[in-house]
């Protein structure tokens, strides 16, 4: 698929990053035995961020990638209705 469809990306780049960046404090947490309640809060907020993230990465696929793909034909409605269903398993 063409890249610039893609117009979330840019945005769940950002937001891994920013859960990427929370990931290597709470490491530092654990090394400094911080409280376990601060380290399961920060832990729940990374994974809601990486969740968040895929969900949007999901929804784009569906809503642009998938529809073009039914759209221009290069796709067979066979195709696109399996592909669409591997991707909602991530859902």
């Amino acid at each position: 698929m063409n890249m610039s469809i893609h117009n979330s990306h840019p945005d769940i780049i950002k937001r891994l990053k920013r859960a990427e960046g929370h990931l290597k404090s709470i490491i530092v947490m654990l090394e400094d035995a911080r409280p376990c309640l601060d380290i399961a809060q920060q832990l729940q907020a990374v994974e809601s961020a990486v969740a968040n993230a895929k969900k949007v990465l999901v929804h784009d696929h569906i809503d642009h990638c998938l529809e073009h793909a039914v759209r221009e034909g290069s796709q067979s409605a066979d195709e696109t209705i399996k592909e669409f269903k591997q991707i909602t398993k991530y859902l």
